[in-house]
């Protein structure tokens, strides 16, 4: 049976996740280390997994596969569940695919470099989270789930 997975950690759309899972009846794993208030939603299962780094990661990634759909902002992890054959999204409805994956992960490592390299001259975060994301992942899971679903 198909599942979505959310990497909860730090992802500010759960409870849409939620909401598009139970119209869709899917089971849907919202995976964390803890601190996160525990749906009463019955499809809804709560993953506390210990702390310490990817662990959460490492849960997901271990479980996800064909048919199921991926929630995360980790890149390392998106591509796992890509490998494992999950359909996997960012929290802003971006996705995660075989063609775009490689060049995510080769950014990902230079912007780590450049940070290493310039540690003053890299500092803040990157743009707020806005409506319009949040109406595009709601949008972009609604399809994951039904191309999903086949």
């Amino acid at each position: 049976m198909s599942a979505l997975y959310i990497d909860a950690d730090a992802c500010p759309v759960k409870a849409e996740a939620e909401r598009v899972a139970t119209r869709h009846k899917w089971r849907m794993f919202v995976v964390s280390n803890g601190g996160l208030r525990p749906s009463q939603n019955p499809l809804v299962e709560n993953v506390i997994v210990d702390a310490g780094a990817d662990v959460a990661d490492m849960w997901i990634a271990e479980r996800c596969g064909p048919g199921d759909v991926v929630v995360t902002g980790d890149i390392p992890l998106a591509a796992k569940c890509i490998e494992a054959g999950a359909r996997v999204l960012r929290h802003n409805g971006e996705r995660f695919t075989e063609a775009n994956i490689g060049q995510q992960l080769a950014m990902r490592d230079l912007m780590a470099d450049l940070r290493a390299a310039n540690p003053l001259g890299m500092q803040g975060g990157g743009k707020g989270f806005s409506k319009a994301d949040r109406s595009r992942f709601l949008d972009a899971l609604e399809r994951e789930i039904r191309a999903a679903k086949g």
